[in-house]
């Protein structure tokens, strides 16, 4: 039988397991809201990424890949005029093996159970770190409660899912909240070291929010048990920056809890008013929802299941996600309208500033003095504070079009340049610890809000990171320099994997099963009839081999036996 094999690489979905928890509304927590009662956010979803697929689902990365399965399909498969498809046909075979079975109580019991000196593990926890700074410094080997110590917490999250975790690219979803929180945090730099605030502010970047809040629930689980440099009580106040990139009008919109606002220690108005007093000059309005709902999906929820905390989630929708690509590959650049004049070159387009970044820059200038006045600074430098729009285009570039540009490479460690690629960073949490958009983001708030020493590269350590820099004019080395900068990360891995309570209605228990190498191949298919002729001369030549053997066998003595030299002979 014939066949012509071509190996394929291609990436597909794996099974990733769970336990769902829901958000913090539930039957004994504003019952009248849980369960999705009075708010549908997303109605054009329909959970096709959370469904169970008992075959591998398989997306082609190359269009010349799709066009050879194609014109394979269409040389031998096609019928002709009417007529059956002559044999050979094209057909093609996929492989796709994953390790884990049924849910995460059953794989993570699988992986306890050693019989061997290499046991092989079938899942593994999500989870990555939390990028964390703040603008005046904490001693990280000190833990627990601050006397006298009242911390603003400025939030977003880092990441992003796709039915195809290469494709998540989250623009909306959450690049456009946390570009805004690094563009005020940066706004933030100067005021801040002139006239510092009497309050602290905590700027958090959270992993595995799309799954059931993995980053922030594990800040507040080791804020909760003296395990991080501040505890619950030192909390004043949250804003955190949701999807702000999308705008149905010129409004943006300050979802609070209602639950929590009924309690007399809770008084989220300042922050409001503070948001609301910072719009002034720049052409639209920060606003309340009109009726009473639920908070959108949002790391305030975690905290808010711990103690009531004032907050406040800013957004670009009311109701319903303006965003139509939710959670979806589509979720890209052009859901931004991040669209670049043809004749640039790419360093050009690094420099260009679009629409979409002068939106932002507006938000993160409105965030940046929110945060200040909220801080308590002074009052008379509030308008003073601007966001940079030239900053906010060039990481709009960086993180959905190509983080391998000169302002990346210049901001990062010589010994992560290779994470740069000519493409967006994948936004998938996955189990690999410092993702890409991780690092990014940790280097960025260090360049952005900390400030260049002089100390060479053995000195900078601890608080300190050694960067790149640029390429000066007419020189092929790097201006390399250390960054002070009290930018930490701490881990974002959920609770209940270090609890083993795998099975935890409290704490997300996401796994991703282990798998071997994804391919497929294409090979033609003769005619069944051709495949009985070949069987059936291959059967006829075995029992001919058998007779031709047996019959050797008998005769040798005949076929293969030596005449005797006479006896006499000598030598």
């Amino acid at each position: 039988e014939s066949k012509i094999y071509l190996d394929l690489t291609l990436f597909g979905c794996y099974v990733i397991s769970c336990v769902l928890f829901h958000s913090v509304y539930s039957d004994n927590y504003g019952p009248n809201l849980a369960h999705c009662n009075t708010t549908v956010w997303n109605p054009r979803g329909n959970g096709l990424s959370y469904e169970e697929f008992d075959f591998p689902v398989f997306s082609l990365k190359e269009d010349n890949e799709t066009e050879f399965i194609k014109q394979c399909y269409l040389d031998h498969n096609r019928a002709v005029n009417g007529s059956a498809p002559q044999y050979p046909l094209c057909a093609m075979q996929l492989f796709s093996h994953m390790h884990a079975v049924t849910n995460t109580p059953t794989c993570m019991r699988r992986n306890d159970i050693n019989f061997s000196i290499n046991p092989e593990m079938v899942c593994d926890p999500l989870g990555d770190y939390n990028v964390w700074g703040s603008i005046r410094p904490y001693n990280d080997t000190v833990f627990g409660h601050k006397e006298n110590e009242s911390v603003v917490i400025a939030a977003a999250r880092l990441d992003s899912r796709a039915f195809f975790w290469e494709v998540s690219t989250g623009a909306e979803g959450s690049v456009s909240g946390f570009v805004t929180l690094l563009a005020a945090a940066q706004a933030l730099r100067e005021v801040t070291h002139a006239a510092p605030p009497t309050r602290n502010i905590l700027f958090a970047f959270f992993q595995g929010e799309t799954f059931d809040y993995i980053g922030s629930s594990r800040m507040v689980y080791d804020m909760e048990n003296g395990k991080f440099v501040i505890d619950l009580d030192n909390i004043h106040s949250v804003l955190e920056i949701g999807q702000v990139a999308v705008h149905s009008g010129t409004n943006l919109f300050l979802h609070s809890d209602p639950v929590s606002r009924r309690n007399n220690t809770v008084n989220d108005e300042n922050l409001v008013n503070n948001l609301q007093s910072s719009t002034a000059g720049l052409g639209f309005l920060l606003v309340e929802p009109n009726v009473s709902q639920p908070l959108p999906p949002s790391s305030l929820q975690r905290f808010l299941r711990a103690q009531p905390i004032p907050g406040i989630v800013l957004a670009d929708h009311e109701s319903a996600f303006n965003n139509r690509y939710y959670e979806s590959f589509y979720d890209n650049a052009a859901n931004l309208n991040l669209t670049y004049p043809s004749d640039l070159s790419p360093e050009e387009q690094l420099e260009f500033v679009t629409d979409t970044a002068k939106s932002l820059t507006d938000v993160a200038t409105v965030v940046a003095r929110a945060l200040y006045k909220q801080a308590g600074g002074d009052e008379s430098l509030v308008n003073t504070i601007k966001a940079d729009p030239k900053i906010v285009t060039q990481m709009l570039y960086g993180f959905l079009v190509s983080s391998n540009n000169s302002w990346f490479q210049a901001v990062m460690a010589p010994e992560l340049k290779n994470i740069l690629k000519p493409s967006p960073p994948e936004y998938y949490v996955g189990v690999a610890m410092s993702s890409t958009p991780t690092r990014l983001v940790q280097y960025l708030l260090a360049n952005l809000t900390g400030a260049a020493t002089n100390l060479t590269q053995s000195q900078c350590m601890y608080s300190y990171l050694w960067v790149q820099g640029i390429v000066p004019p007419n020189s092929t080395e790097r201006d390399s320099f250390c960054v002070r900068a009290s930018v930490r990360l701490t881990k974002a891995v959920s609770p209940a994997f270090e609890l083993g309570e795998y099975a935890s209605k409290d704490y997300s228990t996401w796994t991703e099963s282990r798998w071997k190498f994804i391919k497929a191949r294409i090979f033609l298919v003769a005619s069944r009839d051709l495949e009985m002729l070949t069987l059936g001369v291959g059967v006829a030549v075995l029992f001919t081999s058998l007779l031709v053997t047996y019959f050797i066998s008998t005769k040798a003595d005949v076929l293969f036996s030596s005449t005797r030299e006479p006896a006499s002979a000598a030598y």
